[in-house]
């Protein structure tokens, strides 16, 4: 039987996106992504570090910022560390490969994105069928 690795998040940026590039030219973006859920009397936090690659890289830079609620599909990976005062520690990381902007109209300026990371939005910030380029 086949296997597969695949996370959806909804939640909100913790800090902007910051956009580099690889030493080959490939533009890479991270963000992290915080989701709340309630458990009893309190609520849990949960932090995923998120990794964009290529135009999804460009246009989740573009258009996203620290507040900004995103969903998120990708490939993720439980990553260990040891912080600099020797704790071990763990890490959600996540692969990106689609991104859907949500919330309401100009809070963000684009509706989505991944299959139609080319498309430009509109005067309003949706992306609409006639503004994708194919």
């Amino acid at each position: 039987m086949a296997s597969f690795n695949k996370i959806i998040i909804v939640g909100y940026l913790g800090r902007n996106p910051e956009l580099r590039s690889t030493p080959a030219g490939t533009p890479v973006c991270d963000f992290s992504v915080a989701t709340t859920e309630k458990k009893g009397d309190s609520d849990v936090t949960t932090w995923f570090k998120v990794t964009t690659w290529q135009k999804l890289a460009e246009v989740a830079e573009k258009y996203l910022a620290k507040g900004s609620q995103v969903y998120v599909e990708g490939r993720v990976s439980l990553r260990e560390y040891t912080d600099r005062d020797g704790n071990k520690r763990t890490s959600l990381e996540v692969n990106a490969t689609d991104l859907k902007f949500i919330g309401a109209k100009g809070e963000a300026k684009a509706a989505s994105a991944g299959a139609n990371a080319d498309a430009a939005p509109s005067d309003d910030g949706v992306i609409d069928d006639d503004s994708i380029p194919f």
